[in-house]
């Protein structure tokens, strides 16, 4: 794509936005003349840099950099959304319901409650925001395809958020001690006395002595992977990166070694990542 497009789409997206070179560079913790040159087309932000304008001025990411000669992304849509929230609620209700997983259902209608209001980190190329629950109903419809038909295990993927996220403690979950020991166990939190490195370290450690904990956290990570090129910058996705090879990968391990009737499961979900890590890495 040609540098003066790019340069007219950013003088675009910031005069949009109702924002001075100067004002622009404060939001973008640049100089002005850094976004003059930009808009100049002397010289190009980088790719953290476009997706911070296209986050500052709720522009498409793929707007920037697509130009009208058919050159760079031109054809290609970024979804929102791998999966719609609604459609999501309606097909786990309906195979909780008809397979008798009383606490799924029940672990439903409290995380659409508890996570009422909140939101997923917005995506760079989108204006919508997208409902939270987006993402533990997208973990249990994945879950429940692989097979699972645990009730206890589909209940702490539904609800593995609630404690971290909106002030409930795991004590004052209203389901079962298996589902409150899950939860417990995948909800992070920085040890008294510890580093934040030692408490990851530790957190890992426990999980990974306990089967279903393995299996949530697996998927979990398998979801923000599959998601994270939208909203992530260049050097978190660099850091997630090596957090899942460092802590996810010993985790699926565990679950191929330890834990028989999920060797299946550890096997697809280790392909995903490893697939979807090593196509990011090509683009980083």
């Amino acid at each position: 794509m040609k540098m003066e497009i790019i340069a007219e789409r950013i003088s675009q997206a910031r005069k949009k936005a109702g924002m001075t070179q100067e004002q622009f560079a404060e939001q973008l913790q640049v100089t002005p003349q850094a976004v003059s040159k930009w808009e100049n087309g002397k010289n190009m932000p980088d790719i953290d840099n476009l997706m911070r304008i296209a986050e500052i001025t709720n522009m498409s990411y793929l707007f920037l950099l697509t130009d009208a000669e058919g050159e760079g992304t031109e054809g290609l849509k970024f979804r929102d959304r791998l999966f719609h929230e609604d459609n999501m609620f309606t097909r786990v209700r309906s195979f909780a319901l008809s397979e008798g997983l009383n606490e799924t259902v029940r672990a439903l209608e409290y995380m659409r409650r508890q996570h009422s209001g909140q939101f997923r980190k917005q995506a760079f190329f989108t204006a919508e925001k997208i409902a939270y629950i987006n993402h533990p109903l997208l973990m249990c419809c994945q879950a429940h395809a692989f097979g699972i038909r645990d009730d206890a295990l589909l209940s702490a993927i539904l609800l593995h958020d609630v404690v971290e996220d909106t002030g409930v403690s795991v004590e004052e979950l209203p389901f079962s001690d298996e589902v409150r020991k899950i939860v417990s166990l995948v909800s992070f939190s920085v040890r008294e006395g510890m580093t934040k490195e030692e408490s990851k370290k530790d957190y890992y450690e426990k999980i990974r002595q306990n089967g279903k904990a393995c299996v949530l956290k697996a998927i979990d990570r398998c979801n923000n992977v599959s998601t994270m090129s939208g909203s992530f910058s260049r050097d978190k996705m660099a850091e997630y990166i090596l957090e899942t090879e460092t802590y996810v990968f010993p985790v699926l391990d565990t679950l191929k070694n330890e834990y028989p009737e999920y060797n299946d499961l550890a096997f697809l979900i280790k392909y995903q990542l490893l697939a979807l890590l090593e196509t990011i890495k090509c683009l980083l």
